[in-house]
């Protein structure tokens, strides 16, 4: 998968250190992906969850943190859409939040 918006993640990881080194290592397995349907996120990621609008939200150091991301399938296309505390995702939409 190509992930966009890689800038979103280290500006996070700058303001939440210890999320640097499980941010890192999600980015990069992520863009080792070659996912073609939402199964294919769960096969990879047992605890992600699959949500409307070609969207996944994603566990992060212990689902201390979550990232929503917007996939698309067919380009290979992976886009953050909000990365935040559980705290902080506990407030949103994750169907419908452009954060970033």
């Amino acid at each position: 998968m190509n992930v966009y918006n890689k800038g979103t993640l280290i500006k996070f990881w700058t303001k939440h250190p210890d999320a640097k080194k499980p941010l890192e290592l999600w980015y990069h397995d992520v863009c080792s992906k070659t996912w073609q349907k939402p199964n294919h996120i769960k096969e990879d990621y047992a605890t992600a969850d699959i949500i409307a609008n070609s969207r996944a939200v994603f566990d992060i150091k212990g689902n201390k943190y979550r990232i929503i991301a917007a996939i698309n399938y067919q380009k290979g296309w992976l886009f953050i859409k909000f990365i935040g505390t559980h705290a902080e995702y506990d407030k949103i939409d994750a169907e419908t939040i452009d954060k970033y």
